[in-house]
């Protein structure tokens, strides 16, 4: 590729232009989509289908390029590293902490006091609940002696308000850092303003102007900054919804406690009954929120403790990566790339992450857009363009086997009555059938007359004037490939090389044959036409059954259907006829073989070669049954007997094609 690429130091401001040395190539594709078709095509011809296959290109990603997996995996592991951040029960310990200095402070402050009043307080202090919240709870309104003590006091109480307020709002705790109340005056207007706010949109107002009247007022406590609405709601449900997962991650005791710890931390009635509708809008606006599972965060020794709001973060976290996991997965039945959050991915992933997501979902809307691939009511399928490209791909492969014998050299270069000029001339004899050259009989007339004129000044044409224009004659077929469809071909690992040998054959004809009539017929315990999409799309099917007769019958059809074309026959089996057609239309099957299906299948044979088609037999595997029939039938209608190598059935039967058109008649 080359670059436009400017150089300051040129006084003349030109542009100098040079192979891009600057890293990747910006303008690369970011897959290959050709071979992105090849790789599904594979997989769906080796008995899969596009919608699994396609799935596990995007997995697997292509050109060295990272697919789902390598996501999942990233996933995978920032959610283990998130399970172990800490305990969720920091609070606890920080406010058990915090209430010990200030007891201590309380009692050291006590001791040095004489008087009635100082040895109640005393007691006071020694009644209180063991536990950390009902201790807190029984100092509330205790007349504290120590100034340092009532200070620390007051430190748990704002401390556990930031908390709360920061887990629902995220950054609320640094814009209550230095409380006052001119500072909780104004988030008291915030969440009037949004509860006013949820409730207009609860009930299917118009809400996109208030919503920029309030981002405008109140967005010092969204540093998240939505966009609308919609994202406002998403955000402060999925922080209430991790609150909720973090308290059910405790155990019961700290459950009660720091639920205790949060109740009195609202102990303003405004406040706590603001927080209580703002609950009760979101758990009406989004109900389907899972707020009852469990994080599945435990403390362990030496971990950190987390404080409530940094918890509830936490949870919050592992929720999203939770969330992006199901979504990378692609598990459920319809799913699409298109599901994924690329904006969630983008902020715990990061930027590299959203690139190579794009690049599959980019690669899977490149192969619809370039043909290959179209969506249906039956999910994705193979157009006829993918199948071409298949056709061409396998034809390759079987050229590439093919050795530089002269095999495929198709043209038969006898001159007659045929279809392709060869730009020569020659003088008409007597009996030829080839088209008159008329400008050369007319030309040579005229110099006839030059030499001997013609008393009347007319022209007469003499019979050695007359000349024919040479032509190559080009043999045309009638071709019934019939391949083998029973599950045996599945488990002996050749379907794919059956379905590949077909798709080059159908790619050979119309591509440098096309004057050849292909046909590609599959049986089972009954027999069907197959268009090359429908074959390359044929999955396995468990049915018992293997006839032959109704594949040739099909097959008889399509000859008539040409009768001027060389007559050939190619079956691709690897198991002996188990079935025929009945009287009534349907098919009989017995196994082993019996003598009526033997016959039926025999008497459609001998009508094929009373017809003088050409009926060559592919035997895949070393059952005796089958050779014996094989060999029966060859020595009756003339015919070749292979036995290739799973590997080399492409090459055999090209090779065979090539041959046997060059036809009997």
């Amino acid at each position: 590729m080359s670059a436009e690429r400017y150089e300051p130091g040129d006084p003349h401001g030109r542009f100098r232009y040079g192979p891009w040395r600057g890293g990747p190539d910006p303008l690369a594709a970011p897959y290959d989509v050709r071979a992105a078709i090849d790789k599904i095509g594979s997989d769906v011809l080796s008995a899969g289908n596009v919608r699994d296959s396609l799935r596990e290109l995007l997995r697997e990603g292509l050109d060295g390029r990272g697919g789902l997996d390598r996501l999942a995996e990233k996933i995978r592991k920032m959610r283990n590293a998130a399970r172990r951040r800490g305990d969720l029960g920091g609070t606890l310990d920080q406010v058990r902490s915090a209430l010990d200095q200030a007891l201590a402070a309380e009692r050291e402050a006590l001791a040095g006091q004489d008087g009635d009043d100082a040895r109640f307080a005393e007691m006071e202090l020694d009644t209180l609940p063991d536990d950390v919240a009902g201790a807190v709870r029984g100092l509330d309104g205790y007349d504290w002696t120590s100034p340092e003590a009532r200070q620390t006091y007051e430190q748990i109480k704002q401390m556990l308000q930031r908390e709360v307020l920061d887990a629902q709002f995220a950054g609320m705790k640094q814009a209550l850092e230095n409380p006052d109340p001119e500072a909780m005056a104004r988030v008291k207007d915030m969440l009037a303003d949004l509860n006013q706010l949820l409730a207009k949109h609860a009930r299917s107002e118009d809400t996109t102007d208030a919503f920029s009247e309030f981002m405008d007022k109140h967005g010092e406590f969204f540093p998240e900054q939505p966009e609308t609405i919609e994202e406002l709601i998403d955000a402060l449900a999925r922080r209430q919804a991790a609150a909720q997962r973090m308290m059910n991650s405790l155990s019961p005791e700290q459950r009660e406690q720091l639920g205790q710890l949060m109740s009195d931390a609202l102990s303003d009635a405004d406040l706590a009954s603001e927080m209580a509708q703002l609950s009760d809008n979101l758990r009406s606006l989004r109900p389907g929120l899972d707020r009852g599972s469990d994080a599945g965060m435990r403390g362990g020794p030496g971990q950190p403790s987390l404080g409530y709001s940094e918890a509830v973060e936490a949870v919050a976290e592992l929720a999203d990566l939770e969330a992006l996991e199901a979504q990378i997965s692609q598990s459920g039945w319809g799913s699409t790339l298109d599901d994924v959050d690329v904006d969630l991915l983008e902020q715990r992933l990061g930027n590299e992450a959203v690139r190579d997501f794009q690049a599959l979902r980019d690669l899977e809307r490149e192969l619809e857009a370039q043909g290959y691939l179209s969506r249906g009511d039956d999910g994705m399928r193979l157009t006829p363009r993918a199948v071409r490209r298949l056709g061409q791909s396998a034809l390759k492969r079987v050229f590439d086997q093919l050795s530089a014998s002269g095999n495929g050299d198709h043209a038969d270069h006898r001159t007659g009555a045929a279809d392709e000029p060869t730009g020569l001339t020659r003088p008409w004899v007597f009996g030829d059938e080839l088209p008159l050259d008329a400008s050369r009989t007319v030309a040579n007339s005229l110099r006839r007359r030059a030499l001997h004129p013609v008393e009347d000044g007319g022209m007469l044409l003499d019979v050695e004037d007359f000349e024919v224009t040479e032509t190559e004659r080009r043999t045309t077929a009638a071709v019934a490939l019939c391949v083998d469809l029973s599950f045996s071909m599945v488990q002996d690992g050749r379907w794919g090389p059956m379905k590949q040998t077909a798709l080059a054959l159908n790619h050979l004809i119309e591509t440098r044959f096309r004057q050849d009539a292909l046909q590609v017929i599959g049986f089972n315990r009954l027999a069907r036409r197959l268009t090359p999409v429908q074959l390359a799309e044929a999955e396995p099917e468990w049915i018992q059954g293997t006839n032959l007769q109704h594949a040739l019958l099909l097959a008889t059809r399509h000859l008539r259907r040409h009768p001027d074309a060389e007559p050939v026959v190619l079956v691709v089996t690897d198991g002996e006829p188990t079935a025929h057609l009945t009287g009534d239309g349907g098919a009989a099957f017995r196994w082993p073989s019996t003598p009526e299906t033997i016959r039926a299948t025999v008497a459609q044979v001998d009508e094929l070669a009373r017809y003088g088609a050409t009926l060559n037999t592919f035997m895949l595997g070393d059952d005796p049954g089958l050779a014996r029939f094989v060999d029966a039938i060859a020595r009756r209608a003339g015919g070749r007997v292979f036995t290739p190598d799973i590997g080399r059935l492409g090459e055999f039967v090209v090779s065979d094609y090539l041959q046997a058109r060059r036809g009997r008649r």
